[in-house]
């Protein structure tokens, strides 16, 4: 089903009519305008995934600790710690490369009031040094990290994880089965067609993307985590090829 005229606003279109050339996918200030639109369109089980994170910072977030949001965008997962933190003397520090992301981001923060403090920057999370962590949140980010540094990042994040603290990662994955690689690229083609996706625009988002985003296997993330230093590790969710894992110190 397409959005009616009154809706499309905020609706993802980008991709829906034919472009001579697709440029690689970036968050931009139109991918900024309807990114809440394109991913819960696009990623299965995204709702589920934000929910546990604000339902996991309740058990692992401590007194006098950080817990960092690294690729923020727009910060829904940054307010779903925010309304579900109990815990005193504790802050937020969430962090995003893209300007228009974080400009966006600062006024999705503040339009989510809480107890718990949250800053907001602007940087290359490869270069902020992780410290007194007991949580960190990587939602959706690995994948857009060249593959030959994602190690360096996970060792910097459990180097600043106290014991006892926990990574979330959520993740695009593929599969070694090739068959199994493709029934669940097709299943997610279908889930995006049913959320009012096209054809073309599917095609065309799947090129825009091909250069940016590279995907890694399960037993691939597990191996890094591990290697990383984390204790304990496992996938909590899967959908198609969509999951997210908890890493714990």
């Amino acid at each position: 089903m397409q959005p009616s005229d009154t809706d499309l606003t905020n609706t993802d279109l980008i991709y829906s009519n034919p472009q001579a050339q697709v440029k690689d996918f970036a968050f931009d200030a139109q991918v900024v305008e309807v990114f809440p639109d394109m991913i819960t369109r696009s990623v299965p089980g995204y709702n589920t995934i934000i929910d546990t994170i604000g339902r996991l910072s309740q058990r692992f977030v401590q007194e006098n600790t950080l817990i960092f949001d690294l690729g923020c965008s727009l910060g829904a997962a940054t307010i779903a710690m925010r309304k579900a933190i109990t815990t005193k003397d504790c802050k937020i520090i969430s962090i995003d490369n893209s300007p228009a992301m974080v400009e966006r981001c600062k006024m999705h923060i503040n339009a989510f009031k809480g107890d718990t403090e949250v800053e907001v920057i602007e940087a290359n999370i490869e270069t902020v040094k992780i410290e007194n962590a007991s949580m960190v949140v990587l939602n959706f980010t690995l994948q857009f990290i060249d593959k030959t540094r994602r190690q360096d990042l996970l060792n910097n994040i459990a180097s600043g994880i106290n014991t006892g603290g926990i990574l979330v990662i959520s993740e695009k994955i593929s599969h070694g089965d090739a068959v199994i690689n493709e029934h669940l690229t097709d299943l997610h083609h279908d889930f995006k067609k049913a959320n009012g996706y096209s054809e073309l625009e599917v095609a065309q988002k799947r090129t825009a993307l091909e250069n940016v985003m590279r995907t890694d296997s399960i037993e691939q993330h597990v191996a890094r985590l591990t290697k990383a230093g984390f204790s304990h590790v496992s996938p909590w969710f899967q959908c198609f090829n969509f999951i997210s894992f908890i890493a714990i110190k």
